[in-house]
């Protein structure tokens, strides 16, 4: 026997129990050694497992006891048993495969933690094995022992090591080889060094990303009320004659010709010829990005209209539906038409496309005047005669504009409006109308003799279509036709106004043509049959004989929408006839050069 070794009989008499067999299910030995099988140290369940079916003498369980005590006395923050390692790393260990019941049995030094006293041996075994462990409150304990079960090596001494766990077993084959020192285990330093690496991990990786992420949302944060800011200005500033001030414009954004211009320096000095063809198509193509959309103003089949904010100046955007393309192509075709700016047409700065929410809109940017269409104006004001003169002499001026082609290299075509209407006639602030809406317009060029009718497949009012347009005998091939159909829709917008007119101390209710006879919305057969079968035309009240301006402008109107379109006057004999009306009520001064 080696030195230092004393007789096992003594030393099982001298036992105080640590040595004990155990015996029963896994379950028994599990909680007689104190260790919670449901924890998440695999090996040593297994270890239990295994012993509890292997036991096979007092002798092969005493083996293992040792082991099994120095496992339960260790910390479960070090104890984070591996997957077996198949190779051994003790000298001379083969393959735990190797290991079988023919295997070659030796003797081994065998000791109980915790200080590995009461020193004994054991036989028939496989390997031994000395450990050593840290428990939670720093002290060491030691063992020594053997293994003698083949199955029981890859569980005893098949452990990964790990330089950071404070618990280490070194397994030997040959006799009495665990008689040296115990295996070296980490410094508490080491066991707090990797705890400071976990701090330096969480301070070098995860703080400088939850830093990057808090910083972002305070800018976004910062941003968004600083966009809410300018929105807030912007309705403040439309609510108001004030344009809003000049920080709350980016910089980038401003389009200006030379020096800070605005709109009207723009077009009054940027355009040359002053062709009335809109902004510079730059100009035009980023519209959408810098007007700032107040509020719906208008609805109706095309789209919508909206109050906008452009350069601190108020302007009209009419956003058209996606399904009226054609339209919004063809006018702005027309607003692009070179010589076409006049003051009773509707001023244009451009057209743009762009999407909002996903859907494709067709912008269409114009000068933007506060009492709407002369269909609003005459539901809310009644006019005397001054104002009645100002309205039809401004209109007839626009169409008369429009019917009028302008010869030159640079000219100006013919066009036909073709959907002339109250609602289609906006008032500006001096009383007098602009014409707009040029979506179903008509070009044609004398010189050429071609007629650009365009491809839209919208129809005009119904409510002030001529009878040859309802019964289809219009010949679409002479253009003289087309400017008719204009004639026979102003006719009826200058009933309206007239009706709208104080005469004799009587003012009449605003109501649309043929309101009597047709309902709100009319089909074209019903048109038809009260315009070209029974001949019906709004009626003339008999107290309009009186007034010498509503008489001379009932024989006017009477002329405008007569049956024969052959017999209607041309715009410039109606402009004429107003202008000797006018000329005749000496309180009328106009500012219009006629």
């Amino acid at each position: 026997m080696p030195e230092g070794v004393s007789d096992p009989k003594n030393a099982d008499r001298s036992g105080t129990g640590k040595n004990q067999v155990w015996e029963g299910d896994p379950d028994t030995i599990s909680n007689n050694a104190g260790i919670n099988k449901e924890n998440n140290f695999e090996g040593v369940n297994v270890l239990l497992d295994q012993n509890s079916s292997k036991i096979a003498s007092n002798d092969s369980n005493v083996e293992d006891n040792d082991l099994l005590d120095l496992l339960h006395n260790a910390s479960k923050e070090d104890l984070s048993l591996s997957q077996p390692n198949p190779d051994i790393s003790g000298k001379g260990s083969p393959h735990l495969a190797d290991f079988d019941e023919n295997t070659e049995r030796i003797s081994c030094i065998r000791c109980s933690v915790p200080h590995c006293n009461f020193v004994s041996e054991c036989h028939k075994a496989i390997m031994c094995f000395t450990a050593r462990i840290r428990d939670s409150t720093g002290e060491l304990k030691e063992a020594r022992g053997c293994v003698s079960q083949p199955d029981h090596v890859k569980w005893q001494c098949g452990f990964k090591e790990d330089t950071h766990k404070a618990f280490k077993i070194d397994c030997c084959q040959s006799h009495y080889c665990n008689n040296g020192s115990f295996p070296e285990l980490p410094s508490s330093d080491t066991i707090t060094d990797r705890n400071s690496k976990i701090a330096h991990i969480f301070l070098v990786d995860v703080l400088p990303v939850v830093l990057v992420l808090v910083f972002a949302v305070v800018v976004v944060l910062l941003i968004r009320r600083a966009h809410y800011r300018r929105l807030r200005e912007y309705a403040a500033s439309a609510t108001s004659s004030l344009p809003p001030s000049h920080s709350s414009y980016r910089d980038e954004l401003r389009v200006t010709a030379a020096g800070d211009s605005t709109l009207r320096e723009i077009l009054n000095d940027s355009m040359t010829s002053g062709s009335g063809s809109g902004l510079p198509l730059l100009i035009q193509r980023t519209l959408a990005k810098q007007i700032w959309l107040a509020e719906v103003i208008g609805k109706g089949r095309y789209g919508e209209v909206w109050c906008g904010i452009w350069q601190g100046e108020t302007v009209a955007v009419k956003i058209f539906f996606s399904r009226d393309e054609a339209s919004w192509a063809r006018e702005t075709e027309i607003y692009s038409t070179v010589l076409l700016r006049h003051e009773n047409i509707l001023g244009f700065y451009g057209s743009d496309m762009t999407s909002r929410a996903s859907c494709t809109q067709l912008w269409l940017v114009t000068h933007y005047h506060p009492r709407g269409s002369l269909y609003d104006y005459l539901n809310n004001q009644y006019l005397d005669h001054c104002s009645l003169l100002h309205v039809a002499l401004s209109t007839i001026n626009g169409l008369l504009h429009l019917h009028t082609e302008i010869y030159g290299t640079q000219g100006k075509p013919a066009i036909a409006h073709r959907d002339i209407k109250s609602k289609n006639i906006l008032v500006k602030l001096n009383g007098a109308c602009v014409i707009a809406d040029f979506g179903l317009a008509v070009m044609h060029t004398q010189t050429t003799g071609e007629i650009n009718i365009g491809n839209n497949p919208r129809v005009g009012t119904k409510r002030y279509m001529s009878p040859e347009v309802l019964d289809e005998s219009i010949n679409t091939s002479v253009f003289e036709s087309f400017r008719k159909v204009d004639i026979y829709a102003f006719g009826l917008v200058l009933w309206e106004a007239c009706r709208r007119c104080e005469s004799n101390g009587i003012i009449d209710e605003y109501t649309p043509p043929f309101h009597d006879v047709v309902p709100h919305d009319p089909s074209f057969d019903d048109m038809k049959k009260v315009v070209c079968i029974d001949q019906y035309r709004p009626t003339i009240p008999n107290r309009w004989t009186s007034d010498p301006v509503l008489a001379g402008m009932s024989k006017i109107i009477r002329e405008c929408w007569h049956q024969n379109a052959s017999v209607r006057l041309t715009a410039l004999r109606v402009k004429k006839s107003l202008v000797k009306i006018a000329q005749d009520e000496m309180k009328v001064k106009f500012d219009f050069d006629w």
